[in-house]
């Protein structure tokens, strides 16, 4: 047994993995992604802890201040309010960044969802194969033909939208993308003669796909999720404007911007306000994309 392990090739996982961790250094030394890493840092930080270092509470209301301009407009603005305030005088600054933190709650959250719904379904499809790949790949086949937006807003519109609501209802709308990317990767892995080296020693299944395959394949579903992140923020977006997000009094960027688009004429920063801060998380999320997706095709095309 000692020289059929000697004999077999297990070097395989250890040079994937230097590989993923290739792509991240080389990803990290790239300016797009210190950029994006810099911005997206400093707007979480803010997202957290501007409300509560501040003070100031985002629902509450000040009629006497409503409609206040921007700090850079320079006329009838206050330190209070450097962002200005809505038709309620609510302050802008303050009711954007909570808006930023349940985005980014929803977005990374329903992401993990999807990662976790689809690599499983994925893992088993291709693994396995033969019958139980036809029906899972047939069951991603389907919900594939029902586009994610339209099925959020057909449950949504039928039941009161919570947060978890929310999240569940898109993550499970989601995750055929990455069945299908787990698939076709473990398709792959498991014709190498690592996995057929661990059958003959007698490993099971469910180890040799959880601690032998699964490391091997999460690297590249981890560059597409961070760029789901960001779709996913605009989903939540989409649906807070339409009325199908997280519903008022709560913050979220829709519901925000849904209010302001009646102010545009003599209140434009209502609506604008919180699509910046939309805008600058996106483009960060983007460039990070970007350049982990730049570097692992430098790597694997010089390989």
């Amino acid at each position: 047994m000692s020289n059929l392990n000697t004999a077999l090739d297990f070097s395989q996982p250890k040079r994937e993995r230097k590989v993923a961790a290739r792509i991240w250094s080389q990803a990290f030394a790239s300016i797009e992604f210190k950029i994006g890493m810099v911005v997206f840092i400093a707007l979480l930080a803010l997202a957290i802890f501007y409300p509560w270092v501040s003070g100031v509470d985002p629902l509450k209301m000040n009629i006497r201040g409503k409609l206040a301009p921007p700090l850079f407009m320079g006329e009838g603005w206050t330190w209070a309010n450097p962002l200005g305030t809505d038709q309620l005088g609510r302050d802008m600054l303050a009711r954007s960044l909570v808006g930023l933190r349940y985005s980014l709650l929803i977005g990374v959250s329903t992401t993990v969802l999807m990662v976790s719904v689809g690599a499983l379904i994925g893992l088993f499809a291709g693994y396995f194969g033969g019958r139980v790949d036809t029906v899972l790949m047939r069951l991603t086949d389907a919900q594939l033909s029902i586009p994610m937006i339209i099925l959020a807003i057909t449950i949504l519109g039928v039941s009161r939208p919570t947060i978890p609501s929310i999240i569940i209802v898109l993550g499970l709308a989601g995750w055929p993308v990455y069945a299908r990317i787990m698939r076709s990767t473990v398709m792959s892995e498991r014709k190498k003669e690592f996995v057929r080296g661990a059958q003959v020693l007698g490993a099971t299944d469910w180890r040799i796909m959880f601690t032998l395959i699964v490391p091997l394949v999460l690297p590249p579903i981890a560059f597409v999720a961070v760029l789901d992140i960001a779709r996913m923020m605009i989903f939540e977006s989409v649906l807070g404007f339409l009325g199908l997000g997280v519903q008022p009094p709560t913050p979220t960027f829709g519901n925000i911007i849904a209010d302001g688009r009646k102010y545009l004429i003599n209140a434009w920063w209502i609506a604008t306000m919180p699509g910046v801060f939309l805008v600058l998380t996106l483009t960060s999320i983007n460039l990070m994309g970007a350049s982990l997706e730049r570097a692992r095709n430098a790597i694997y095309g010089g390989a």
